[in-house]
């Protein structure tokens, strides 16, 4: 039986040459891919999360996965419809999401390694989204670097595009390379499985599945029938010319200026070189020269075209009739702008575009500047203010000082390093002010003291590779150990021209001999009693989970996962069922 790495590279070869794919479905009859899936699912949030069965990651064991082989070898694998529930958004409104089983979620892993070692080398450079290598900073730092000269933005929304995607459209391109009736089929029952709400069974009819684990991927290679649009039909066919031709105005200007020179000297033609500055070098409007450049992340895409707005508007109505004809989704009106980028801005990732000029400079192109829109710093302060002034957060009052200030700098943090390649990235200073100001009244709320207490008893300064920074600072002193430390601030506020924003994990999970879960898991022995019959593996969401209040003494199981900080347990089947039962197990009794 060959390795998941092996597998694996294979398929990646041969997507690399675009050489079609046979006899998929056998592979999923390999257990090595089975295990690479759990060691990089098991740590999610939702590994825990019940879908419509009482099935989760805990119980983990090699019965589960001999069982969904033996299924698949004979065809007998159904997909379990999904448990859906609401999430609500930040405009008031709520989004659907499926919750799988188990042991459709570890499936869906498997077959998601599969299809992304074979499309990932056939994706376009162009697409940023849900790929390894690739997020949204990658996708916001080629604007940067290779929009200059843009003169028009088309912004692309598509209506309700996960929940729309046609299913047998989607099944038709995947089965033009892959050739695998078997696994095609699998594929089409995932799509078919349905969802229950209210324990009421809805069938789905169009879209991928919501909050599946392959359902990301499933969207890249439907939209990439878009990005080879764009990139082999559209972009060549109103790309035009090497470069803008010479301004004729500045030309005759500059022979002037020089034979001026030449007759009377540098100092004559003073005049003459202030307004030559004021001229272009090249035609801004060159009839030969355009250039259309384009960037997509999931279902949101941009595209910057050097040309008239009428060949833009062509434009948006030549990919709004394919996304229609080809891909069966439909464009949104309201939210498909086409913007003049140097008077106004386009949107795209939360960040404001623009192509701006220098007041000193005569460049024709300008440059793409990425900032950050002001109504988004006032949406972020207005989550930490009521009427008008920054406020307590009363849902902290009942946590440590530590966890208050480590809550507020992870927060900021996170907005810190999104917004890091915004050229107004200072202007976030006002968000840590409100946020700061909030942080020190909920600790003058939960302590009873005043603001100016918290403030002096908390002030400190922290050295930073940019020098010594201020900030507020929580200790909290442990016997035999180091303290622990929680800042809020220290943080410099300096535009980057490069910064990586990983979207997932890019390494897979090793399979060699090492305190990994995978190792102790494949040793097949009970960690509690040594017994070697039906392992399986016990799981809890978190670590502070383990302090159990109301006991005086802690079980056995209890302080090895804590002695160890470690979130699984492998246990014997009988171990198992003892702990979730509460009865002492087998090494307690003897």
């Amino acid at each position: 039986m060959r390795t998941a790495e092996t597998v694996l590279n294979i398929i990646r070869n041969r997507g690399t040459r675009g050489l079609p794919l046979e006899d998929v479905y056998r592979q999923l009859f390999n257990p090595d891919l089975y295990l690479m899936a759990y060691g990089r699912i098991y740590r999610n949030d939702g590994a825990m999360t019940q879908g419509m069965t009482d099935e989760t990651v805990d119980g983990m064991s090699m019965e589960k996965i001999k069982r969904i082989i033996e299924a698949l070898r004979f065809e007998r694998y159904r997909w379990t419809p999904v448990r859906r529930v609401y999430i609500p958004k930040k405009n008031g409104k709520t989004r659907p999401l499926g919750i799988p089983t188990w042991s459709d979620k570890l499936l869906q892993e498997v077959m998601r390694l599969i299809l992304e070692a074979y499309y990932e080398a056939q994706f376009s450079d162009h697409s940023h989204g849900f790929r390894p290598d690739r997020g949204c900073h990658t996708a916001l730092t080629a604007i940067r670097r290779h929009w200059s000269g843009a003169k028009w933005f088309i912004e692309g929304d598509i209506k309700g595009c996960f929940d729309n995607i046609d299913h047998q459209v989607l099944l038709s391109i995947i089965a033009e390379k892959i050739y695998d009736n078997r696994f095609v089929r699998l594929l089409g029952g995932l799509l078919k499985a349905g969802y229950c709400e209210q324990w009421k069974y809805n069938p789905t009819l169009s879209g991928t599945p919501q909050g599946g684990i392959i359902s990301p991927l499933l969207a890249n290679i439907y939209m990439d029938r878009l990005d080879k649009f764009i990139v082999e039909k559209l972009i060549p066919d109103y790309n035009r010319g090497t470069e803008r031709r010479i301004n004729p105005e500045y030309n005759r200007l500059n022979v002037k200026y020089n034979e001026k020179v030449r007759r009377k000297g540098w100092k004559a033609g003073r005049e003459m070189r202030e307004l030559r500055r004021t001229l272009p070098t090249r035609l801004p409007n060159d009839p030969l020269f355009r250039r259309l450049k384009y960037v997509r992340y999931a279902d949101d895409w941009l595209l910057g075209f050097t040309g008239p707005k009428a060949e833009a508007e062509e434009i948006k109505e030549r990919i709004k009739a394919f996304l229609k004809e080809r891909l069966k989704l439909e464009l949104s009106e309201e939210k498909t702008l086409i913007t003049h980028a140097t008077e106004g801005a386009a949107r795209f990732l939360g960040y404001e575009i623009r192509n701006q000029f220098s007041l000193h400079t005569r460049k024709v192109n300008g440059r793409m500047a990425l900032r950050i829109p002001a109504e988004v710093i006032n949406a972020k302060c207005n989550q930490y203010v009521n009427q008008g002034k920054p406020a307590h957060r009363s849902e902290l009052l009942r946590t440590s000082d530590y966890e208050i200030v480590m809550r507020y700098q992870r927060e900021f943090r996170g907005y810190v390093q999104y917004y890091s390649l915004a050229q107004n990235l200072c202007w976030l200073s006002r968000l840590q002010w409100v946020m700061s100001s909030s942080m020190l009244r909920t600790l003058a709320a939960k302590h009873k003291t005043s603001v100016r207490t918290q403030q002096r008893r908390t002030e400190s300064t922290r050295k930073t590779p940019h020098g010594q920074r201020r900030c507020y600072q929580v200790t909290v002193e442990r016997e035999g150990k180091k303290p622990l430390v929680a800042y809020f601030g220290g943080i410099a506020l300096k535009y980057k021209k490069s910064a990586i924003l990983e979207d997932q994990p890019l390494k897979p999970i090793s399979l060699r001999p090492g305190p990994d879960l995978i190792s102790r898991f494949l040793a097949e022995e009970c960690e509690i009693c040594g017994s070697e019959k039906r392992v399986e593996v016990h799981h809890i969401r978190k670590l502070k989970d383990l302090n159990q209040k109301g006991r005086k003494e802690k079980p056995l199981w209890v302080r090895y996962m804590a002695a160890r900080q470690r979130k699984t347990l492998v246990l014997c089947a009988s171990c198992h069922d003892d702990l979730h039962a509460g009865r002492p197990l087998r090494s307690q009794r003897e």
